[in-house]
C-alpha cells in the first residue's frame, strides 16, 4: 500500500465511523503509523486537526438532515455526538453563522465541508534538498515531556512552549555545549511510543543532542535505531520554514518518491543560529524504507 493509500484509507474509516466515538489509535491503525505521526501529517496536509475534520463533517451532515428530513433538532444533535441542543446550537452556528432553526427554514446559506480525496499534485516549483544516508544508532541525552496524542490542540500549543522554556532555562545552550558531533545540533524528536502509552493516549516528546558520555544528572537517554534517513535541508526563519518543508515534504515528496516512513523516531535538528534570520539553516530526518 503507498503513503496516499494509506492515507486516503485512515480517511475512509473516519466516513465510515463518522457518527461513532472515533478514537484517534483506530484512524492511525489504518495508516500503519503512529496516532502522533499520523495527526501531524493530517494536520500538515489538511491544516486542520483530525478532530476538526471529524466536527465540521458531522455538522456538514447535521446541516443536511435539517434541510431535507423533518427529524426533530434534538434528535439530530443526539446523533451527531451532542449532549444538548445548546451545545449543539451554539457548535452549529459556529461554522454556518445560522441556526439550526434558521436551517430548517431555509433562512441563509451553510458552509459544507465535503470529505477529503487525496490527490498527489507534483507543483515543483520550490526545489528540494535532501540526502538518504545509512546512520547506525546513536543515543541522545535530554529531556522529555509527554503529550497528548488525543487531545490535538494540547501538542499544538504545548511542544513550541516546551522549547521556549529549555531556550529560556539555559537547557538549549547546554545541549549544544555537549554535543558529540554524531548528528550536529539540538533535536526535537517524538518518541517510541509503549504499549502502556497505547492505552493512555500519550507520547513522549524530547529536546536533546547527540551525546554518548554520562548521563548529567536531571536528564534521561534515548537510543535512536539503525535507520536510512531522508535528510531534508530547511533554511529560513522558525517556526515558518520548518512548516512549509513539512507540509513539502508529505504533500510532494512522499507521494513522487514511493518511499513510506519507517515508523521509527523522527526529528528536527536546529543550529545554535539566530532562529530569526532569513537564510536560517535547520534539517529535518525522517526514518523511511
Amino acid at each position: 500500500m503507498t503513503w496516499v493509500e494509506s492515507i486516503q484509507k485512515a480517511i475512509e474509516y473516519m466516513e465510515k465511523n463518522i457518527m461513532e466515538d472515533i478514537k484517534i489509535d483506530s484512524i492511525a491503525n489504518q495508516a500503519n503509523v503512529s496516532p502522533y505521526h499520523f495527526q501531524r501529517t493530517f494536520a500538515v496536509l489538511t491544516e486542520m486537526t483530525v478532530g476538526d475534520y471529524i466536527r465540521k463533517r458531522r455538522l456538514t451532515l447535521a446541516g443536511k438532515e435539517l434541510l431535507t428530513t423533518d427529524a426533530k433538532i434534538i434528535d439530530v444533535a443526539y446523533k451527531y455526538g451532542y449532549d444538548t441542543p445548546e451545545a449543539f446550537s451554539k457548535a452549529f452556528r459556529r461554522q454556518h453563522k445560522v441556526t439550526p432553526s434558521e436551517a430548517r427554514k431555509n433562512k441563509g446559506k451553510l458552509q459544507s465541508y465535503n470529505r477529503l480525496i487525496i490527490q498527489v499534485t507534483l507543483k515543483g516549483a520550490e526545489p528540494m534538498k535532501y540526502s538518504v544516508v545509512e546512520k547506525n544508532a546513536f543515543r541522545i541525552v535530554g529531556i522529555k515531556r509527554e503529550f497528548s496524542s488525543v487531545a490535538e490542540e494540547e501538542n499544538v500549543v504545548g511542544i513550541p512552549e516546551f522549547w521556549e522554556e529549555v531556550n529560556q532555562n539555559g537547557t538549549s545552550d547546554l545541549l549544544f555545549q555537549m554535543n558529540d558531533g554524531v548528528v550536529k545540533g539540538t533535536l526535537g524528536v517524538c518518541g517510541e511510543i509503549s504499549e502502556e502509552q497505547k492505552k493512555t493516549g500519550v507520547f513522549d516528546y524530547w529536546v536533546g543532542t547527540s551525546y554518548v558520555g554520562e548521563v548529567p544528572e536531571g536528564m534521561l537517554a534515548l537510543e535512536i535505531p539503525a535507520c536510512k534517513w531522508a535528510v531534508f535541508e530547511v533554511r529560513g526563519p522558525m517556526p515558518t520554514a520548518m512548516q512549509n518543508t513539512w507540509k513539502q515534504i508529505f504533500s510532494e515528496w512522499f507521494p513522487s518518491t514511493g518511499y513510506e516512513h519507517a515508523g521509527t523516531p523522527e526529528f528536527e535538528l536546529y543550529t545554535d543560529e539566530d532562529p530569526n534570520h532569513p537564510d536560517l539553516y535547520s534539517e529535518i530526518w525522517i526514518p523511511i524504507r
